[in-house]
């Protein structure tokens, strides 16, 4: 496949784009590499989040639950888009979950779900003690839960591009090239519209 130019993909970017999937799917390292390549900011929203509450995420969900820790959340992630400031924003792997937050993002964002299958998940998620959800569980069974409650709407995400056991920047050049094509299909799409449109427009005044 050829390369893309980056230019040409920051060129055709106008507005805000947000990762969503479960956890170690590889939302922030990637998420970080593809900010990195285009020159946007990077924002992880649970960072974000534990700026605002004063306390780590497994401490928000053991002390307030998790009820609370995805209001903040949502709070956070309007804010956060708030300006239209086309940024890179990794979510948490709850927050397109959330009705609002799913309609908001899809509304301001370009979203792309980084996919991953589940020996994937349980080997990147095995050895980490800040993922409240795997806390003194069965990691491999809770995250056979959330794949089989949440993939369904995760593939409501824009663009949906399946992560693999290999180095970030494989699976970031995927990215890249999956949101170049995006944005060459909307582009077409728009194209093709307005083209329609004046078509009609002409046969109209003709009659």
């Amino acid at each position: 496949m050829k390369m893309i130019d980056i230019n040409a993909i920051k060129n055709k970017i106008d507005k805000p784009i947000v990762i969503v999937g479960l956890m170690g799917a590889g939302k922030t390292s990637v998420g970080k590499l593809i900010a990195k390549k285009l020159s946007f900011p990077f924002i992880d929203s649970d960072s974000e989040i534990v700026k605002a509450a004063g306390c780590s995420v497994v401490d928000i969900f053991s002390i307030y639950g998790e009820k609370e820790f995805r209001r903040v959340e949502d709070k956070v992630i309007n804010r956060l888009l708030s300006d239209n400031k086309i940024q890179i924003l990794s979510t948490g792997e709850g927050a397109f979950i959330i009705d609002n937050v799913r309609k908001l993002t899809k509304e301001k964002a370009i979203t792309i779900w980084l996919k991953a299958d589940l020996p994937l998940l349980v080997k990147r998620t095995s050895f980490k003690d800040t993922r409240p959800l795997l806390l003194n569980y069965d990691s491999s069974k809770i995250l056979q839960k959330l794949i089989d409650e949440r993939y369904p709407i995760y593939a409501k995400a824009d663009i949906t591009v399946e992560t693999k056991d290999e180095p970030t920047f494989k699976t970031a050049s995927n990215v890249l090239k999956a949101l170049y094509n995006y944005l060459e299909n909307m582009e077409k799409e728009i194209t093709n519209l307005y083209s329609a449109e004046i078509q009609q427009n002409s046969n109209s005044t003709y009659r």
